[in-house]
């Protein structure tokens, strides 16, 4: 199964300046949860944003068209390659960044997401559109504000339609 996790604005804004908009302990948490034992890939630029680089307990693939090469990785130069080499794999998860997003929307079975229920006055790197026609929803989970988590979201779970 080919997954896509993300944490999105209700208007798809993800990032500002090569970080992530929002540090929701709920939503980290369940990323973990999803993610590990999985495979996770993602591009360069995420990779580069990680603040302890790969993440334990899953094998991690980054997307680059440079030759680079970084610890306890593998490095191919396209999606396409990626998910060959990936291809019995149980579940794979791709988890960023907007262009790998892009990519790999059509050829995913599952959109992860949790909607954060804010608008940011400001945002540089967005999740692309999609059409909701092409999904179902399979799981809802709302929470409000608090200590840990400074805004209302909601994980929603999607799988395309046959």
């Amino acid at each position: 199964m080919l997954s896509i996790i993300v944490c999105i604005a209700e208007n798809n804004a993800i990032g500002l300046r090569g970080d992530l908009l929002y540090h929701l302990r709920a939503d980290l948490k369940r990323f973990k949860e999803l993610t590990t034992g999985h495979t996770v890939v993602m591009g360069r630029r995420t990779f580069e944003s990680l603040p302890k680089g790969a993440l334990p307990n899953r094998h991690n693939i980054v997307l680059t068209r440079g030759d680079h090469a970084f610890p306890n990785t593998e490095v191919f130069p396209s999606l396409e390659a990626a998910l060959a080499a990936c291809a019995a794999d149980e579940h794979v998860y791709i988890i960023g960044g907007s262009s790998v997003y892009a990519e790999a929307l059509p050829l995913a079975d599952e959109l992860c997401l949790t909607l954060v229920h804010d608008t940011p006055k400001e945002a540089d790197t967005f999740f692309p559109d999609f059409d909701l026609k092409e999904w179902e929803e399979v799981f809802r989970e709302s929470h409000e504000a608090d200590e840990q988590n400074d805004k209302d979201f909601t994980f929603i779970d999607l799988r395309r339609k046959k």
